[in-house]
């Protein structure tokens, strides 16, 4: 097989319980037919009911995964997720600039979906000042633009002029989800986006599932994903948000608290392990008796 498989480098923190973060960038890139790598930017130890603990790596040692992934394998696409602290987002802005990566999906991961704190103060000045203005796109959820505009955002009208100011402040599109419900919003999912032909809302109807963990980290990765496949702004984010839609739906237990999506939702059919299994089964009972001959 000749044919150049896209790539995404997924520049974010490490989910031991694996429905966020790195685990769950990889498992959307690999659903959606793009080759994953990675730059680990913290360790966390961290299940479906919490986050325990949290070691933010050193910046030379995300900056020389960078480097190794890039210098070989190449990224059509980057993805951030959390990175912590300033010294590792000034790394990745540094790297981004050295390597021309001009190709940057921005998830301003800040808090996880159980509510534990995933950054320190000083990072979220240098994304805002530093980060931002270098993404192709921006992902917050309403809680992550509320921090990075420094005001609370309660109404749609309230919403769709901090996306836009979001842009204004060097993005080149942004996109407020709408996972946290408001006023107006009752039953629907709504996520809006503002780039360079205005505004545009995405909605579908909201799904009431305890399997919400990771949904951010999913549906960035989905829209570098596309991107990476040749998919223009929009159409990757309607991707994205299908994708995710899906992946909610089709969600099954996992732990005690909030757990993940089901990325591999085209993939598992019933039956299909058993299938399998006497496959092999009857081709190795074959092999047998054919050395028996």
């Amino acid at each position: 097989m000749n044919r150049r498989v896209p790539s995404v480098l997924t520049i974010a923190g490490s989910d031991s319980g694996a429905g966020a973060g790195i685990q769950a960038d990889l498992k959307t890139f690999a659903a959606m037919g793009v080759f994953g790598t990675t730059a680990i930017t913290a360790i966390t130890a961290q299940n479906t009911l919490g986050v325990q603990d949290v070691l933010a790596l050193p910046p030379e040692l995300v900056a020389a995964q960078i480097d190794a992934v890039v210098s070989d394998i190449g990224a059509d696409v980057v993805k951030t997720g959390m990175l912590a602290n300033a010294a590792i987002v000034d790394v990745v802005v540094a790297k981004v600039a050295e390597h021309k990566l001009d190709s940057l999906v921005v998830d301003p991961v800040m808090v996880s979906s159980s509510g534990d704190r995933l950054f320190e103060d000083d990072a979220v000045e240098a994304i805002r000042d530093r980060l931002l203005p270098l993404a192709t796109i921006i992902t917050p959820n309403l809680r992550e633009a509320e921090v990075l505009l420094d005001r609370k955002l309660t109404s749609w009208e309230e919403i769709r002029a901090g996306v836009e100011e979001l842009v204004a402040m060097g993005a080149g599109a942004a996109i407020i989800k709408g996972g946290h419900p408001v006023e107006g919003s009752e039953g629907a999912a709504t996520d809006l986006l503002f780039d360079s032909e205005g505004l545009r809302e995405y909605t579908t109807t909201r799904i009431e599932s305890n399997n919400t963990h990771g949904t951010g980290c999913t549906f960035a990765s989905a829209i570098a994903a596309a991107l990476a496949r040749g998919t223009n702004l929009r159409g990757s984010v309607a991707m994205a948000k299908a994708f995710v839609t899906k992946a909610l739906q089709s969600a099954y237990p996992v732990g005690e608290g909030q757990g993940p999506v089901h990325h591999f939702f085209r993939f598992w059919q019933p039956g299909l392990y058993d299938r399998l299994h006497d496959d092999q089964v009857q081709e190795e009972a074959a092999r047998e008796a054919a050395a028996d001959r």
